[in-house]
């Protein structure tokens, strides 16, 4: 496991991601609008987040860990919001 100093920098960074995600979000859930989303993008963003995922797991870095648990599911409540919204629209 690596200091707690670089492991700190690691959580900061998960924090910034997971923050960026944030207007998105908000944007599906509170505005109700899809338009523009790409559920194409999102899946490869869930699939690289998921192989971040288990490269934290397997390197035992903690915070490559809960940065990308915490960014998955910031994906999924997107994902899950357009996805509601889109079979509404139909």
């Amino acid at each position: 496991m690596a200091e707690a100093w670089i492991e700190s920098i690691g959580l900061v960074a998960g924090v910034l991601g997971i923050v960026a995600w944030i207007p998105q979000i908000r944007e599906v859930w509170v505005n109700k609008r899809h338009d523009g989303v790409s559920l194409a993008t999102f899946g490869v963003v869930t699939i690289a987040l998921s192989l971040w995922l288990i490269y934290g797991i397997l390197i035992d870095s903690i915070s490559m860990i809960i940065a990308n648990v915490m960014t998955l599911a910031a994906i999924f409540a997107v994902i899950i919001g357009v996805m509601r919204l889109r079979s509404r629209d139909q």
